[in-house]
């Protein structure tokens, strides 16, 4: 068994960012072919949608299966049922012959999906402790560094060829990518071999509440910024297409979002292994800020511009829930209790780009969209302002240094 910060930990943190980025496909690649699918199929911009909230219940559902199989099994089985459901699902999301039995495939591409993020991350965890929230946040660069890369590739490939043999090249690559990748994560976590390791620094009655209380209201917050969250990130591609920008202004956007997420990351890994929680409403109070510039601006620069700021904002709140439940959880729980937490926020994710789409359909525009995810944006906030007040009261909730 290797220990924690040893130099086999960055080699297998390197691993799972390669895995974490193949695997992001499945939350980016549809939302580019949204038009594609609704010119084919004669759908309404809420019935595309709908593909890309079956593949976010998928990917909550993945998060807690695979979750509590990565704390059982570990990453190497885990992972490598995670790749074989990714090419399977798209692969039969190829030969769909309608728009339900393509979010059928949808969403067994969202439960591979699940394990290549928040598993990944709780596997992640267990190897680190000096730096263990930075680390967290490198691990989940891996999903932005995919958002950055899959909406190019997917919108070359569709450009050039059609949306169907898009699926099957996208089947094939991540297959041969992810494959060799998973053999390094053979080992089993320190977390599973006992000693301090294996005990979390605090508890959740620490915060005068139970863990399933804690959890709950985790939650409830994930699912107020992910309303949020979802509303440019799934329809930014289809604005720009109403707006007259063209498909690839809209994919450019999504690009640049994803990689100022990146900065956002890292920036807010480094904060928490020193603030701890209160990067949470940090990033969510920022999150509301953005949110607000898209309905001031409509120009192209402006969209470019609020974009990068959104990535730059919302891009650390997910590792944020992360970090808290590694601090106030049993180790050994990690890839269960933080896939519990990153399901419930699936539930805001898909039900926010459902909701846009929706509304869209409703008014013709995406203004109440937009505002939509503002007040859901500020339920986030003052349940995590809540949240602070309790631990100012007890403990500060901040990861081990």
């Amino acid at each position: 068994m290797y220990n924690v910060d040893s130099r086999y930990a960055w080699w297998r943190l390197a691993a799972s960012v390669a895995l974490s980025t193949f695997g992001a496909v499945g939350m980016w690649g549809v939302v580019v072919i949204f038009p594609a699918l609704q010119a084919e199929f004669g759908a309404t911009r809420a019935e595309v949608s709908f593909s890309y909230t079956t593949t976010m219940l998928g990917f909550g559902a993945g998060s807690i299966l695979l979750g509590r199989l990565i704390d059982t099994r570990g990453a190497f089985v885990t992972m490598l049922l995670s790749a074989a459901l990714i090419a399977g699902g798209y692969a039969l999301a190829a030969m769909a012959p309608n728009l339900w039995l393509f979010a059928l495939a949808q969403g067994v591409i969202g439960i591979g999906s699940a394990a290549s993020f928040i598993p990944l991350v709780a596997d992640t965890s267990h190897w680190f402790a000096k730096r263990r929230a930075l680390a967290m946040a490198i691990c989940a660069c891996g999903n932005y560094l995919g958002g950055a890369a899959w909406p190019i590739i997917t919108d070359v490939l569709v450009r050039h060829y059609d949306w169907r043999t898009t699926y099957l090249a996208v089947a094939a690559i991540c297959l041969v990518g992810m494959l060799p990748a998973c053999l390094v994560l053979r080992r089993r976590s320190p977390a599973h071999a006992g000693g301090a390791a294996a005990v979390a620094p605090h508890s959740a009655q620490a915060l005068g509440l139970t863990p399933n209380g804690l959890q709950l209201w985790l939650g409830i917050a994930g699912i107020g910024c992910c309303v949020a969250m979802a509303m440019p990130q799934v329809h930014i591609v289809a604005y720009c297409v109403d707006l007259g920008y063209g498909m690839a202004r809209g994919a450019e956007m999504l690009s640049i979002m994803t990689v100022c997420g990146i900065v956002s990351r890292l920036g807010s890994g480094w904060i928490a292994d020193r603030v701890g929680g209160k990067t949470l409403l940090l990033g969510s109070t920022a999150q509301a800020v953005a949110l607000l510039g898209y309905l001031v601006s409509d120009g192209l620069v402006g969209l470019y511009v609020v974009s990068a700021l959104f990535g730059l904002f919302q891009g650390g709140i997910i590792p944020s829930y992360g970090v808290i439940v590694r601090e106030y959880f049993p180790p050994r729980e990690a890839g269960a209790r933080m896939g519990l937490a990153i399901s419930i926020t699936i539930i805001g994710m898909a039900g926010g780009g459902w909701m846009g789409g929706k509304l869209f359909d409703l008014t013709g525009s995406y203004q109440a969209a937009f505002i939509n995810g503002i007040v859901f944006n500020l339920l986030n906030g003052c349940i995590v302002w809540w949240l602070l007040s309790r631990q100012n009261r007890r403990l500060p909730l901040s990861v081990t240094a």
